[in-house]
């Protein structure tokens, strides 16, 4: 169906599309922005990073429409970019839009960057660099699905969103309940009683038939692999690239980055890759599940973007 321009009552300050991968993120956020006069300001903790395109599903330039895109590219794949760096960030990006008069539209998967984003997450990431190193040498001791266990153990809220890879984000979460006491949970819903920071119409895809949701995103890995993910991965590796970094913890890099060091078969890295996509989407829609505010679309055997953008306008502009 088409959809004529509208005029938006600015009662909100910005649209976030997000949801697992393979669900049609990127074409919606860019046919809102055309429809709103808006730019898209990425949420994806990994597109952030230079060189990683094909497994981060970085947009291209023709998937980007003419529509401004921004929060790509700003850091090198060596470099540990923090949520508390790209709040400051996105949040400086995502007001320069607005006093131009224009509509941010943020479209992503990472759920911590979106929430902290709209909430100014502010507390310090500083911390305390001698327990950071204590709890570093007991990840290298006991491997990261141990540590997750003892995260899941005092804050069962972080553990279910956070893979057994993400070192920083379990050692800092472990770091925090010892430091203070309380858990990052604990924290956020302390922060929730503050006003946000902005307000904002959260819109989250996906499948109704979650067998469909796994067969997009097993399809979307292979156009990965066909797109080539390995000499994604075999060029960062000839750079240097230390596999230990945060970079190269993202889902598809760590897999190929194993086979390519001859820890497994090409083959098995991919079975690999799907599977962690798939446990990436449940930890998604879990995150999301028990947030009443957010406007879930769910597609029948293929997306509807005209449809699904004429009801969040609709939605938007009601409310």
């Amino acid at each position: 169906m088409g959809i004529g321009p509208y005029r938006v009552a600015m009662q909100r300050q910005l649209l976030v599309i997000t949801g697992p991968t393979a669900t049609g993120k990127t074409a919606l956020g860019v046919l809102l922005a055309h429809i709103l006069g808006g730019e898209v300001v990425s949420a994806d903790s990994m597109q952030v990073y230079r060189r990683m395109d094909i497994g981060t599903a970085k947009p291209t330039h023709s998937e980007m429409g003419g529509v401004p895109h921004h929060m790509f590219d700003l850091a090198e794949p060596s470099e540990n970019y923090s949520v508390a760096r790209y709040v400051r960030e996105a949040g400086a990006c995502v007001d320069d839009i607005l006093r131009r008069g224009k509509f941010p539209v943020l479209v992503g998967g990472s759920m911590l960057y979106i929430d902290s984003l709209l909430r100014g997450r502010s507390f310090s990431e500083s911390g305390d660099s001698a327990l950071r190193q204590e709890l570093n040498a007991e990840f290298d001791r006991l491997g990261g699905p141990a540590m997750l266990r003892r995260l899941e153990a005092v804050d069962p809220a972080r553990a279910a969103i956070l893979p057994p890879g993400d070192r920083r984000r379990i050692i800092r979460a472990l770091e925090i309940c010892r430091q203070t006491g309380k858990t990052v949970t604990e924290h956020d819903a302390i922060e929730r009683l503050n006003p946000p920071r902005y307000t904002a119409l959260l819109t989250e895809l996906s499948y109704a038939d979650r067998q469909r949701l796994y067969a997009r995103i097993d399809g979307r890995v292979e156009e990965m692999r066909a797109r080539g993910l390995v000499r994604e991965v075999e060029g960062l590796l000839r750079e240097g690239l230390n596999r230990s970094c945060t970079a190269m913890q993202a889902i598809g890099y760590k897999e190929i980055a194993a086979a390519l060091s001859g820890e497994c078969g090409l083959e098995e890295a991919f079975t690999a890759v799907k599977r962690e996509s798939r446990r990436l989407a449940k930890r998604q829609l879990t995150w999301l599940r028990n947030r009443p505010e957010v406007l879930r679309i769910r597609w029948g055997d293929a997306p509807d973007l005209d449809g699904a953008a004429a009801h969040i306008v609709r939605e938007y502009v009601s409310s």
